[in-house]
């Protein structure tokens, strides 16, 4: 199996793009990162595209050929597939674009994300995502995506002693670190009098606990760690991937606060990057929710069961704390622009690796992490990167 590298990356801002169209803002975050890796369009072998649903948001299927037509590439036939897992679908994307390349059978490959949510209502928007629950037997009785997180965030404050002020924290710390990314949706710090003023969504989850419905796209270019050289200064090495599904529905899980997904995707990732989690200097995880993170940081083994919300009030994930956590801002902060959020944490950590990001730089990064979920737990993909 060959090394692989992401030697281009690009992103559009994410917020409510009105003025800008599903394939417009998906070619500009691509163009953005083919410019990066300096290549041209004759060069890449194939596209792989992280979309959850443009069927219901822009009634819009066919995602793969649409980007291939509106970027020049149908032209020279190269091969373009959409991939879908609901929130993880830009993270799996970017795994499918890892293995081709690690495989032999692509040489350079160009992997984008994007979502346009906010062309429909907040109520159309929140039903679509909703789908990435269990339809049948969650959703159609009235089990929303916030109120299912809602019932993990209640069991885990009952067994756990999490407080609701630690999970204000979360959204607190993201809002910090996204008042420093110039693409962030939020660009302006919060307090936790906010988080905790701000109206109910589902006991004990409110508004400022919810990451916001987006619009925005991101892409990396990837090629054969060997040749990676060629084409930039800074190539950065997705050392380990790796996925893991589990049951769709929460009532059928053994533990609701624990993702077990996450736990085995974040063990084959390190097993194969052939590092632990002391090595990782930052990470971006999948806070969709604040219970989210919360989850998050103890399942990927950085903080033990029950302690992450400890953690994130003790000021451990900050930027200069013991692992620095969404830098970008994360979900609730940068913006969810659900097919793009896979690649928009992968374009953070390899700026932060290339010591590019500015003012929320993360000092002597050197390995770094991705976490990507679809639905509550069903499908999680976790990729480890590291500087060359």
């Amino acid at each position: 199996m060959r090394r692989v590298a992401i030697i281009g990356i690009g992103n559009t801002e994410f917020g409510e793009l009105w003025d800008h169209s599903f394939r417009e803002i998906g070619i500009t975050a691509g163009l953005a990162a083919v410019e990066d890796a300096n290549i041209s369009a004759e060069m890449i072998d194939a596209l792989y595209v992280g979309n959850m649903s443009a069927g219901r948001f822009i009634e819009q299927e066919h995602i793969g050929a649409l980007i291939a037509d509106y970027s020049g590439l149908a032209r020279d036939h190269v091969p373009a597939t959409r991939v879908e897992a609901a929130g993880a679908s830009g993270g799996l994307a970017l795994r499918q674009g890892f293995m081709a390349v690690a495989s032999g059978l692509h040489d350079i490959v160009v992997v984008g994300g994007a979502e346009k949510m906010t062309d429909v209502s907040d109520l159309d928007s929140a039903n679509i995502q909703s789908s990435a629950a269990d339809q049948e037997w969650e959703t159609v009785l009235g089990a929303t995506f916030p109120a299912l997180h809602a019932l993990i965030a209640h069991r885990h404050m009952h067994v756990y002693g999490t407080t609701r002020e630690q999970l204000a924290d979360v959204a607190v710390k993201n809002h910090r670190h996204g008042a420093l990314n110039p693409k962030a949706q939020f660009r302006r710090e919060i307090t936790r009098e906010t988080v905790l003023g701000s109206p109910m969504v589902s006991s004990p989850l409110r508004v400022f606990d919810c990451a916001p419905s987006s619009d925005g796209a991101a892409a990396v270019v990837l090629c054969a760690l060997e040749n990676a050289k060629k084409y930039t200064d800074t190539p950065v090495e997705i050392i380990g991937s790796g996925q893991a599904s589990d049951t769709l529905s929460l009532h059928d899980r053994k533990d609701i606060c624990t993702m077990e997904a996450t736990r085995v995707a974040a063990k084959r990732a390190f097993d194969m990057a052939k590092v632990a989690q002391k090595d990782v200097q930052v990470a971006e995880v999948h806070d969709s929710f604040t219970i989210s993170e919360i989850l998050a940081i103890e399942d990927l083994g950085f903080f033990k069961k029950g302690e992450g919300g400890k953690a994130t009030e003790a000021g451990l994930t900050g930027l200069s704390g013991q692992i620095a956590v969404n830098t970008s801002g994360g979900l609730k902060a940068r913006g969810d622009p659900i097919g793009a959020t896979g690649l928009a944490q992968a374009v953070e950590i390899v700026a932060q690796l290339r010591g590019k990001a500015d003012k929320r730089q993360v000092k002597d990064a050197q390995v770094g992490l991705t976490h990507n979920v679809g639905g509550t737990g069903a499908t999680v993909v976790v990729h480890v990167l590291r500087r060359v």
